[in-house]
């Protein structure tokens, strides 16, 4: 899942990403409501967490400009300090898909996310399964013939990305976009390398192939 996290305040903004990279998920933060709105200019996020008082362009303007955009995919979180009744029913009628005052719990965000994330993706099975494979996307918990196999979030997020995918090729640029944030080099082998690992842990018979010039499929 590609998350944007558009927080002003920095140290909050960085927590944010540090409990979401856990999660498995590609995290990039804008610090600005301008930052924000270049940042979802050039990149398809699944879910956009936006503060509402956002410096520079408001994050009302913000959320405006992602509802009103062609094809609409990216599910927006909108946080405030304000909790009142009347403050989230507006910042909903502005498009927000979700609401979530300050504070919060940091377990809370992230169910909220990934219940956002599932509504911006095409809607998948709860278990995703490929013979003796199964991921559990809600757990992270994956297991082969009945034994829970210990992956990192990066390599359970590369399996997620490809079992959800159905069989399709997914090239290793589209990976780097999806799984990873745009701190990741473009001319690394970072992809292949995950995968290596990745087969590694899921042993035999192989489940990743790699298709020539083109990436991998399950």
């Amino acid at each position: 899942m590609r998350v944007l996290v558009a927080e002003d305040h920095a140290e909050l903004a960085d927590s944010v990403a540090r409990v979401l990279h856990r999660e498995g998920m590609a995290v990039d933060v804008a610090l600005d409501g301008r930052a924000a709105l270049d940042r979802t200019a050039l990149t398809d996020y699944d879910v956009v967490v936006l503060d509402r008082d956002l410096p520079g362009v408001h994050g009302d303007d913000v959320c405006r400009a992602l509802v009103a955009g062609p094809g609409r995919r990216t599910r927006v979180l909108m946080l405030t300090a304000s909790g009142t009744i009347a403050d989230r029913v507006e910042g909903l009628s502005l498009g927000a898909d979700d609401y979530l005052p300050k504070p919060f719990a940091y377990a809370e965000l992230v169910a909220r996310i990934r219940a956002l994330g599932r509504r911006a993706q095409p809607a998948l099975p709860p278990i995703l399964e490929h013979g003796d494979l199964r991921l559990d996307p809600a757990q992270r918990v994956v297991t082969r013939a009945g034994l829970r196999l210990a992956l990192s979030p990066k390599e359970l997020a590369v399996l997620e990305y490809l079992l959800a995918a159905g069989g399709r090729v997914v090239s290793a640029e589209e990976l780097l976009e999806r799984v990873w944030d745009e701190a990741a080099d473009p001319f690394t082998t970072t992809v292949k390398a995950t995968i290596n690992r990745l087969r590694a842990k899921l042993g035999s018979p192989p489940v990743i192939e790699t298709v020539p010039r083109s990436g991998y499929r399950i």
